[in-house]
């Protein structure tokens, strides 16, 4: 072949690019071509993506951008003012970086309406990226319209001086529209006056001819428009598909030679990304202070060591030391001291300023390293919790320590770190949206201008968590809608548009800290309040080898905090550290179910958990918490946890040796740590191989299990395990397995569920005030709220304009 795609959008385009990355490399292969390039509308959001996919399928990614550049500079905000398409691509990793800088400029400093950049910003980061006139919006095309010839001269002479006569060609583009018909024989007449070359692209927003009716409905979604309306957004003919190169000579007759220059940017376009590589920032304390390796293996032992004997006495110390000595290998030999000390300094500082953060989240909490420094506030050996559930030598990869902050107070120990490791080191991360099923018929149908009742009522036939093909599948009423007249086109459509990214914005909690200024790894942008986020989403922030760390909002700590202040003004000190974890009075509260605002415990289904349960300790809180998930609920877990508690059913084991791991589940595997406990013991596992293989089995795929299956019973068999034993216990392994929940996660979230119960068993009055403090503009919840405290037996008193404060407050003894 001897035309590739140089000018072609993808989904991630917003609302305006229809190509699907898998369906654009399969359309691409099947028309003969090795390569294609990504140039969305200013932004970069699926460059990685498009990487991968790209090569995965065996075709040569190209990695641009068609940018906005500013006439009268990216800082002027005239309303009006000019703003000019310009296609970049990145010949070498040099040039990727420069797109990375250009884009990100365009968006913090050069945001209006659109993102841009401008001369300046060329000139500064140009190397490395090759540039192409664009479309009719381009600056050379369009003075050559709108103000003539020596115009559009004048403006390539600017472009020249800035790239050179090696990077910057003259793109000419045919949709059967009238003005590019104009212009390319202008714009051919300069090419060979000035001996730039030509190049034919098309400016592909979806894959195939028959597409263009469902993207003139994408940009009614994006416009908020109905397809009839004459005044709308609309592309002028259907030419904007990934053509073929038969069909791209035919719309330049005379012209071949420049649909086949094409290959020249082709060849020369070869961007690698490395995905093997981290680049974690250094620890320091202080920012006078120099990156050291040496003193930071101290620091790290230092703190661990003073961190121990503050959690253990010398009686039990022993073997936390031991545990610690080997996790510390670990970190080192894998390269994370400098993650752990980040990690525990933005938490300690975040107690330290009276900010309340979680006993912990997520595998974390296996680790005694964590508990020492402070990070988490479970302890690893009393609950049985695994380090390598956390940190595996076998399975290289970032750790991952997810951390809960009051929600009140996340913001500022996001500053804090802002400040610490620089402003240009620190961002939070992309989300994007995705056209899902019932989404998508809503939006489709408001611009078909079906009514809003009707397109409501076939909506909510999609069962959640469905594809739209599946429930048609599924649901008869459905499918005899799809294959009428009066609704084919709404689904025919739906089903081009589903899973269409239809949105970005800023994801709930991550926060990424990087060795070098973000910039140089991944393109910016500023939020709607102003704060920088990657253009990459959580995975491909990571994917990269970026720090990216979890800093969850969580209302219930706050709660908890306003709660122990109220009491301490009226004179009572409650402290965790030393409330006894089995307080009679907070489990015959849950036993009953009466568990409203109680952290995890307060929904219908919950309440008759709990009544069923009757839980007496943390490890039933913490079984509760595990149990009580679709999955297990749909096997019958609960039930047959229930009954072996109470006595109804017998508790047995596969297998004598499986006793102790078991016990306290009753026979029954609960926690993924179980799985692990079970091939360490009957198998001879290690731990880290059994995290490996726990992790296998959670995928369920055949070719997968069956491996395993083997490999475990010949272990077991070498332990002195029957086959017929083995093969059992690898059959429950399986099927627990399925929905088998993280106990490290779990110890953690009963932990707060039971602090919350506590305080609200003991003082109901002051933990129901914080409650309503921290509800304050949910009026839903409110009302929820104001029927239990008054069924708790509390009063509600009305507004006093003598009495009444901004916030809800208690008053009296009653």
């Amino acid at each position: 072949m001897s035309f590739t795609h140089l000018h072609l959008h993808t989904e991630y385009s917003l609302l305006d690019g229809l190509n699907h990355l898998p369906q654009l490399a399969e359309r691409v292969k099947e028309l003969g071509m090795d390569a294609v390039a990504i140039t969305d509308h200013g932004n970069m959001y699926g460059a990685v993506n498009f990487y991968e996919t790209m090569r995965k399928n065996g075709v040569k990614p190209i990695i641009g951008v068609e940018a906005y550049v500013a006439e009268n500079g990216r800082k002027s905000k005239v309303k009006g003012e000019r703003r000019f398409h310009l296609v970049l691509l990145a010949e070498n990793n040099e040039g990727y970086k420069n797109l990375l800088k250009l884009v990100s400029i365009s968006y913090i400093e050069g945001f209006y309406y659109k993102p841009r950049i401008d001369y300046e910003t060329l000139e500064k980061y140009n190397k490395g990226i090759i540039a192409m006139s664009a479309c009719l919006q381009g600056e050379v095309p369009y003075r050559i319209l709108h103000e003539g010839k020596e115009a559009g001269r004048k403006a390539l002479h600017r472009y020249l001086n800035i790239f050179g006569k090696d990077r910057f060609f003259l793109e000419v583009q045919n949709h059967n529209i009238a003005e590019e018909k104009r212009v390319i024989p202008i714009m051919s007449e300069i090419s060979k006056e000035e001996g730039i070359p030509l190049i034919a692209t098309n400016d592909a927003h979806y894959l195939k001819k028959e597409d263009a009716r469902a993207h003139d409905i994408l940009l009614c979604v994006q416009t908020l428009s109905k397809v009839d309306d004459p005044e709308r957004m609309r592309f002028p003919t259907e030419e904007f598909y990934v053509k073929s190169e038969e069909e791209m000579k035919l719309m330049f007759p005379g012209m071949e030679k420049a649909v086949d220059n094409t290959e020249i940017i082709k060849e020369r376009c070869n961007v690698s990304f490395e995905f093997n590589t981290y680049h974690l920032p250094h620890f320091v304390e202080k920012k006078e202070d120099k990156w050291d390796e040496k003193k930071n293996k101290e620091m790290l032992h230092t703190l661990i060591e003073n961190g121990l004997k503050k959690r253990y006495s010398t009686e039990n110390i022993e073997e936390a030391e031991k545990r610690a000595k080997y996790e510390i290998g670990i970190i080192e030999q894998m390269g994370f001291t400098d993650y752990f000390l980040i990690v525990q300094d933005f938490i300690n500082w975040a107690k330290n300023h009276n900010i309340p953060v979680g006993p912990g989240r997520g595998s974390a909490a296996g680790s005694i390293v964590s508990y020492a420094l402070r990070i988490t506030d479970i302890d690893p050996i009393k609950y049985n919790l695994f380090f390598e559930r956390f940190l595996n030598p076998a399975r290289i990869s970032m750790p991952d320590i997810d951390v809960d902050i009051g929600d009140r107070g996340r913001d500022r120990v996001i500053q804090y770190v802002r400040e610490k490791y620089g402003l240009d080191h620190v961002a939070q991360v992309a989300t994007f949206g995705k056209m899902e099923a019932r989404a998508v018929i809503r939006d489709v149908g408001r611009a078909l201008d079906f009514s809003y009742a009707e397109i409501d009522k076939i909506a909510k036939l999609i069962p959640f968590g469905f594809s739209l093909q599946d429930a048609i599948n599924m649901v008869p009423e459905l499918k005899e809608k799809a294959s009428s007249e009066q609704y084919k086109l709404l689904f025919e459509v739906a089903l081009k548009l589903e899973g269409v990214a239809r949105n970005f914005s800023t994801h709930a909690a991550g926060v990424v800290i990087g060795d070098a200024p973000l910039m140089e790894y991944v393109p910016l942008q500023l939020d709607k309040n102003g704060s920088v986020i990657t253009q990459f989403d959580k995975d491909i922030v990571e994917h990269i080898g970026l720090l990216k760390m979890d800093f969850l909002g969580l209302k219930n700590l706050t709660v908890i905090q306003d709660t122990i202040e109220m009491l301490h003004k009226i004179g009572i000190d409650v402290d965790f550290d030393k409330i006894p974890t089995n307080d009679k009075e907070t489990y015959a509260m849950l036993q009953k179910g009466n568990s409203s605002g109680v952290f995890q415990l307060e929904s219908g289904g919950m309440r008759k958990v709990l009544k069923g349960v009757k839980p007496e300790s943390i490890d039933d809180l913490t079984a509760v918490v595990a149990l009580y998930r679709p999955g297990t609920i749909k096997a019958g877990g609960i039930e047959e946890y229930i009954n072996r508690k109470n006595g109804k059913t017998a508790v047995t084991y596969p297998h004598p040796s499986l006793e102790s791991i078991l016990k306290d589940t009753y026979g029954i595997i609960v926690y993924q740590e179980q799985v692990m406990q079970i091939a360490n013991v009957l198998a001879g596992y290690t731990m880290a191989e059994a995290d490996l293989l726990r992790k296998a089995i959670g995928k369920k795929k055949p070719e997968i299990l069956a491996q395993q299956r083997s490999i475990f019973i010949e272990k077991a068999i070498k332990q002195g395990v029957g086959k017929d034993t083995a093969t059992k216990v690898f059959d429950l392994i399986e099927y627990f397995a399925g929905y088998g929940f993280n106990k490290s996660h779990a110890v953690c979230y009963a932990t707060i569920a039971y602090r919350t119960a506590y305080l609200k068993a003991h003082y109901p009055k002051e933990y129901f005030t914080a409650l309503l403090n921290g509800y304050i503009g949910n009026e839903n919840k409110t009302k929820e709220l104001l029927f239990e405290i008054r069924r708790n037996g509390i009063s509600i008193l009305p507004p006093d304009i003598n009495k009444s404060d901004i916030y809800f407050k208690t008053e009296g003894e009653g």
